[in-house]
């Protein structure tokens, strides 16, 4: 697969992003009720840039029953860590200017709230092209069952995904308009 093949499809998924963003349709209620089943089980998040959806108000319900960590990036080509984030704790800007906890303990989650570009009904995800969250859920799921949910806006889909043996899948994606299974 060559690199223009993934450069069009980022390209067309955020234009389609961007539109869903500026409509307003930002929704976490499907995502809090997949994760109300998983109460206390460690959670990791991330913090909403540009147009990605908020996933905020679900994180910070997780945050009243366990550990809710946010990614930090140790350096390229790596493995995420996650630093453990709550409601009103110190920010600070990190690698590619996402907010990060100033200070704060170490988390190892056991379900990812996955930001992405597109995603497939199949769990197919297209990233932004770092291949950080495939680095970690890799890294994950080699210790332990790891659940990997997409979170994104309905338009974000595309049925054509270009995709790579080493794109992780998605277990459920979760959009505003409801839970997809693969």
């Amino acid at each position: 697969m060559t690199p223009e093949i993934k450069s069009a499809a980022r390209a067309a998924a955020f234009a389609r992003r961007k539109l869903a963003f500026e409509a307003g349709l930002s929704s976490a209620a499907h995502l809090s009720e997949v994760l109300a089943g998983y109460r206390g089980v460690p959670v990791a998040g991330y913090m909403p840039m540009r147009t990605e959806i908020d996933p905020l108000p679900a994180m910070e319900e997780c945050a009243a029953h366990g550990p809710v960590g946010v990614p930090v990036i140790m350096a390229p080509a790596t493995p995420l860590q996650f630093r453990r984030w709550e409601p009103g704790c110190a920010m600070i800007e990190g690698p590619f200017r996402a907010l990060i906890p100033q200070a704060g303990d170490w988390v190892e989650p056991e379900i990812l709230i996955v930001p992405l570009v597109a995603f497939s009904r199949q769990g197919g995800r297209l990233g932004y092209g770092g291949g950080f969250y495939d680095r970690t859920l890799e890294q994950l799921r080699a210790r332990r069952a790891t659940l990997a949910i997409g979170f994104a806006f309905a338009a974000q889909e595309d049925p054509d995904l270009p995709l790579e043996a080493t794109d992780q899948p998605l277990d459920l994606i979760v959009t505003e308009q409801g839970i997809i299974e693969p």
